[in-house]
């Protein structure tokens, strides 16, 4: 909390020399504060600041009595309210309670006199705020607290708008956080009442009055100001309140206020959404009342915004209504399908996409008797029920001019409608109703989506994947026939590919029915293929190869818990997916897929553990099979595990590292249903496979070793890692030794050495195994000097796992791998170095837990006769600080750097003392001459700044500030923005004047002055931008660690693009028009029908970008004579004119990644500049002509170009400063060129010499 406290005044300390008068008194009045707590020897803490705040704030009270309290910009009271409100919230609540007379004694009274002026008031509410959540229920009836929160209540209408936000938040924030053990604060109730005070007198068109710089603010302003105060106070008033307040809020509408309107059917959405959320929000008393309301004031069919809105809330409506009172609510469906179904006629977007919204919610409220009720009268002409009436409705709207624009929303609302009709009566071998009653529309969708005039095909896919994945393949393809093969076309049916891609998802339809149906149909197809191939139709074949794929891309939709998994799975149709593993690898994705999904949806199911069934589909959910069935599935699937497991161990030797991930998945999902003894069986030979390879790798000469036998080798450990999670602990301890060895630990190939440190990490985070922690260090000291570069990542995880197991008796294990771990955190690799700092850190953590360093065991320490320590951080932190002694610079950097991660990571543990210490003694290697190691202190400076407390580093200030401005001019290694990065934080840390006066040269304090300069402009720079776009920049986003953050980023290092906001102006561009409404399709051939069809004559194509044939050629003159394109050449010009303009981004673009000046980024965001090269000089150069040439064609008058231009004809008779022509030559300039000719070559002349000759 004091850390809190400190982090908060430290922001306004620094304002002492602002010429700001409200920045500058807090600051000043905090700093007279702090001086008096050194004088008193004041521990400084949030209670002491609070205390002598309050003392302050009592004298100048006392002292202001006779001409009344100051609350001008610079005076006491206002910056003595400003820091309460920013100390009050880390006050402990005790301390708020026990001095609330005081307050409420010295704040109370100023209210009225605060009200004209909103920063002092703002204050005030803050400090009310904090003072409200830190009181128990008695302490909520002192005498004034409750007419401060009135007062406070009051002020959420407030004209200002700083002021009514600030009052809002805290009555919302006080409300939230009722006293214990309160459900609801005793506030609550006055809060209701106030509301729907205020929402009556506004309806009742009174004018609420507030003071302020706005004597009156109008009704209907005060009114949304109200709404903006409810919609998040809403939860947190009484359930009891909230039907009187929906009743209030019904009356808004009426008084013609559309803003007014559309925030109220907003808040009542709100509130019935909170209905279905909370049971205690109890509305059902009101539905048919609020439901009768609403329909009678439906909005002008002009306003889109308002007609949205109460679409919503209807919507909204009729679900509480349904889940409050099935029955009754079913009543009343037709009449609002009718009052939404008409905003489908409208011309504006919003309006029709809210209706469809509506629509579909309304279709969430349709009760089992309804549905039976629809299916028994689906084959009379005359439809009764409620179902069979929008069904038929619907049907028309696909056929009616009057919906064309409508037509996607439509399709959504039957998507909706099939979605909700999922309904089977019982068992689940009974039809669906959508299949009983939607069926026939389907079928004119799908007629649809084949018309090429047909506009919505996107849409319309999406509603025949929600019947595909409701209905299922089978029914679908029953009613939809393929028509994919030659017969069909020969008999003219119309091919439904498109189907095809809708099979992938999740369905009902039963394994056997793929089995069946597509199996011989691939086949078929297949052959199709090869016969086209052997004949040389290569396009026919490539379509067919296509659609054995997108069939096949469907097989794991089939496999979602599937009922008749066992009579599917037949040992045919395991033979036939082995083959397709190994020889077709375009098909062998979703053949995986589909194994793996097999196994995972039946052992969900089985388990019946919620969790685990939630993550599956929601249709599966929906029509899932029995916690039994799966049960029996899973055991079917346990006797086919070995032989499938061979398949798989087979598939994942063959297949590239790239394909590996996803074939191991398969295994690791198979083998945890593998009964144990299989899974030995398979450990067993992967074992004997790994030696024999081992041995084959090891006995070959090196030059001709066998690639083939190392990557096998490889592969066999990827397996043993796959089914590690599944052994016995005997094969476990088995494995442990058989992997640590040197044979395979300084193996000569990389991959077993990566794969073995990894192996036997895993084991020892298992648990499976008995560690010895010393004997295991032991053996991998004496393996280390055949570790390859690429192991070390995998090693610093073993001995991160192994740390974690080391016993407390048993700390002096520690100090051996402390050395290996310090300089592993200088690796080139960035995985490496980040598993080394992991292992730093839990060697701290582990010091840090306690137990006992027996000093005379740890090597290099037994004739020094030392007896046993405590573990602790410091005891670490002195172990790691004996690098400092290294003998070479890389030693002592990353010493530097281990440390200075170890400070950030145990920063609340390490004493003042010991941090000071370490300061103090990293401080003498700034002035070294190694540059390796004044990067590291530098980077260690930098986040002491960030971490370590103020008053702690303040002392070194006169130290440190010199010796960092001696590296401020060098350039090398980036050391001079680096300096200005840490003085930036110093600067904003300990103040100006501070860091200042530790400056001892003229020339130093120069760099200081710059830097403050620098940040001041760029403050300037962001002030005037956010006052010019009216919205705060949002802050960069971190990235990395907390560690790589503080010790890399800095404010200083802003990355601002100016084209930021080009993206969104492009996609404000692009919106627009896009909605510029539906028209009817000309086409000339055929006469237009608008009875039936409309779905597929009307267009919403913008007219203007249509391109006809002979559009461009009509641009161009006719020569009358010949009939052929004069084609001039100023319009060429243009358009290569026209054409450089647009390339120039690209050109830019290319320029930035190719020249000399150009960059490219990381992965990590750093800017990494490009070599200055020959050849990039060299193209520079080359480029240079043209660069100068276009920027001499838009010089000045006063410019010469130096450019070398064609001759204009008649150029030779210019004279050279006179204002006319002259003779050249003894000729006339217009003797030689007939009139006809320029005439009709007049844009041709540019090239005509002096005899007119070309």
């Amino acid at each position: 909390m004091a850390d809190n406290v400190e982090a908060v005044l430290s922001k306004i300390r620094p304002h002492t020399s602002s010429s700001l008068a409200h920045q500058k008194a807090p600051a000043t009045l905090l700093r007279a504060i702090e001086a008096t707590f050194r004088e008193q020897n004041t521990e400084p803490s949030a209670t002491a600041y609070f205390a002598a705040l309050l003392t302050t704030l009592d004298g100048a009270l006392q002292s202001s009595r006779a001409s009344g309290p100051a609350m001008g910009e610079g005076d006491v009271i206002p910056a003595v309210l400003y820091l309460l409100a920013a100390v009050a919230p880390y006050v402990p609540h005790p301390v708020i309670r026990s001095n609330l007379t005081t307050v409420l004694s010295l704040t109370s009274p100023l209210f009225p006199t605060l009200t004209p002026h909103a920063p002092p008031l703002r204050s005030q509410i803050t400090l009310y705020g904090a003072v409200l959540h830190a009181l128990d229920r008695p302490h909520l009836d002192a005498q004034g607290l409750r007419q401060a929160f009135m007062t406070i209540l009051q002020l959420t209408l407030d004209p200002r708008p700083k002021v009514r936000k600030k009052a809002a938040e805290v009555v919302k924030e006080v409300l939230a956080a009722p006293p214990l053990p309160l459900a609801k604060h005793p506030y609550a109730d006055k809060v209701a009442e106030w509301v729907k005070a205020a929402l009556a007198e506004i309806s009742s068109g009174g004018l609420p009055k507030f003071k302020g710089k706005k004597a009156d603010t109008e009704g209907s302003e005060a009114a949304i100001h109200l709404l903006a105060f409810l919609r998040p106070v809403l939860p947190t008033l009484p359930a009891e309140s909230l039907s009187s307040v929906t009743s209030s809020l019904l009356l808004l509408p009426r008084l013609g206020n559309p803003y007014l309107s559309q925030s109220a059917y907003s808040i009542l959405s709100d509130l019935l959404t909170l209905s279905l959320d909370d049971p205690t929000v109890n509305l059902q008393s009101h539905m048919s009342e609020l439901l009768k309301v609403i329909l009678s004031s439906p909005p002008i069919k002009s306003d889109a915004a308002l007609n949205a809105a109460w679409a919503t809330v209807l919507g909204n409506t009729m679900l509480a209504y349904h889940h409050a009172n099935a029955d009754e609510c079913v009543s009343q469906l037709t009449k609002v399908w009718k009052a939404l179904w008409s905003l489908l006629e409208s011309s504006d977007a919003v309006a029709r996409k809210a209706a469809a919204q509506a629509l579909s919610t309304l279709c969430q409220c349709f009760t089992p008797a309804t549905i039976k009720a629809a299916v028994k009268e689906k084959e009379s002409d005359e439809p009764k029920s409620p179902i069979r009436k929008i069904i038929v409705q619907t049907t028309g709207a696909l056929d009616s001019l009057a919906y064309a624009r409508a037509i996607p929303e439509v399709l959504s609302v039957i998507s909706s409608l099939i979605e909700n009709l999922r309904f089977r009566n019982g068992s689940r071998k009974n039809s669906t109703a959508a299949e009983q009653l939607l069926l026939p529309l389907v079928k004119k969708i799908a007629d649809l989506r084949v018309q090429k005039t047909f506009e919505h095909k996107e849409a319309a896919d999406a509603t025949l994947g929600t019947a595909m994945r409701i209905l299922g393949p089978e029914v679908m393809l029953r009613a939809l026939p393929l028509n994919l093969e030659t017969v069909d076309r020969q008999a003219g049916r119309e091919p439904r590919a498109f189907l095809l891609p809708l099979l992938a998802q999740p369905h009902p339809s039963p394994l056997g029915h793929f089995v069946s149906y597509f199996v011989p149909l691939t086949e078929r197809m297949f052959d199709l293929q090869t016969t086209a191939e052997a004949e040389g139709r290569q396009s026919e074949a490539k379509v067919w190869s296509v659609l054995v794929e997108q069939i096949w891309m469907g097989f794991p939709g089939y496999c979602w818990g599937t009922i008749d998994l066992k009579q599917s799975l037949t040992p045919q149709f395991s033979q036939l997916l082995s083959q397709l593993l190994y020889n077709q690898p375009e098909l062998r994705p979703p053949v995986l897929r589909a194994l793996k999904i097999m196994v995972d949806s039946n052992v969900a199911l089985a388990s019946g553990d919620a969790d685990k069934i939630a993550k599956l589909p929601e249709t599966m959910r929906a029509d899932a099979i029995s916690e039994e069935e799966a049960q029996a599935n899973v055991a079917f699937l346990r006797t086919q595990a070995e032989s499938w497991l061979a398949v798989l161990f087979n598939v994942f030797g063959s297949v590239g590292r790239d394909n590996q991930g996803m074939v191991g998945d398969v295994v690791s999902a198979w083998i945890a249903i593998a009964d144990p003894k299989e899974v030995t069986q398979a450990y067993h030979k992967l074992v004997a496979l790994f030696k024999q390879n081992l041995a084959k790798a090891q006995n070959a000469p090196a030059p001709a070793a066998n690639k083939a036998t190392d990557s096998m080798t490889v592969v066999t450990q990827d397996l043993l890692l796959l089914i590690l999670p599944h052994l016995s602990s005997e094969d476990a301890t088995a494995l442990l030794n058989l992997y640590l060895t040197t044979e395979v630990l300084e193996s000569k190939d990389n991959g077993v050495q990566k794969r073995g440190y990894k192996t036997l990490a895993r084991l020892v985070e298992s648990g499976k195994v008995q560690i010895d922690a010393a004997a295991i260090f032991k053996t991998l000291e004496g393996l280390v000097d055949g570790l390859s570069a690429a192991a070390k990542k995998d090693r610093f995880h073993l001995l991160t796992a192994l740390v974690q197991r080391i016993p407390p008796e048993s700390l002096h294990l520690i100090p051996s791998i402390i050395p290996e771990a310090v300089l592993g955190t200088k690796e080139p690799s960035e995985k490496a170095r980040n598993a080394a700092f992991d292992l730093i850190v839990a060697m701290g953590k582990k010091m840090d837990a306690g137990g006992v360093v027996k000093r005379n065991m740890v090597e290099g320490m037994d004739e020094d006769g030392a007896g046993e320590a405590t573990a602790n951080i410091e005891e670490y932190m002195t172990m790691i600080a004996g690098g400092l002694a290294g003998a070479t610079p890389h030693m002592i950097s990353a010493t530097v750097t281990a440390i200075s991660r170890l400070v950030f990571e145990f920063k609340d543990s390490i004493s003042s003392q010991m941090q000071s210490e370490i300061f103090t003694t990293l401080l003498v290697f700034l002035g070294s001459a190694n540059r390796e190691i004044v990067k590291s202190v530098l980077g260690f400076i930098k986040l002491a700044i960030h971490t370590l407390p103020p008053d702690l580093l303040r002392p070194h200030l006169k130290d440190l500030v010199p010796a960092l401005l001696k590296w401020s001019h060098d350039h090398k290694n980036h050391f001079k923005a680096k300096v200005r990065h840490i003085f930036e934080r110093m600067i904003r840390r300990f103040g100006w004047e501070d860091v200042y006066a530790c400056a001892q040269e003229e020339e130093a304090r120069k760099v200081l002055v710059n830097i403050k300069k620098r940040k001041d402009r760029a403050k300037r720079k962001r002030a005037n931008a956010v006052e010019d776009e009216d919205e705060v920049p949002k802050a960069k986003p971190v990235a990395g660690d907390a560690f790589e953050d503080v010790l890399y980023g800095s404010e200083s290092e802003l990355d601002d693009s100016e084209d930021e906001d080009a993206p969104a102006q492009n996609a404000a561009n692009k919106r627009k028009g896009k909605d510029a409404g539906a028209r009817l399709r000309v086409d000339d051939d055929e006469p237009m029908d608008l009875l039936s069809g409309a779905a597929s004559r009307v267009t919403t194509a913008n007219t203007g970008k249509r391109r006809k044939p002979g559009q461009d050629a009509a641009r161009f003159k006719m020569d009358e004579d010949t009939g052929k394109m004069v084609i001039d050449e100023e319009s060429d010009e243009d358009a290569a004119a026209g054409g450089a303009r647009d390339d120039v981004a690209g050109d830019a673009y290319r320029e930035s990644l190719t020249s000399v000046d150009g960059f490219t980024r990381g992965p990590n965001g750093k800017i990494k500049f490009n070599k200055d090269t020959k050849k990039r000089r060299r193209d520079a150069e080359a480029d240079e002509d043209v660069e100068m040439a276009d920027g001499e064609a838009g010089q000045k008058p006063g410019k010469k170009s130096k450019k070398k231009t064609e001759p204009k004809f008649g150029q030779e008779f210019k004279a050279k400063k006179a204002g006319g022509d002259v003779k050249k030559n003894g000729m006339d300039p217009y003797a030689y060129m007939p009139l006809s000719q320029a005439a009709k070559k007049q844009n041709r002349g540019a090239r005509i010499g002096i005899a007119g000759k070309r």
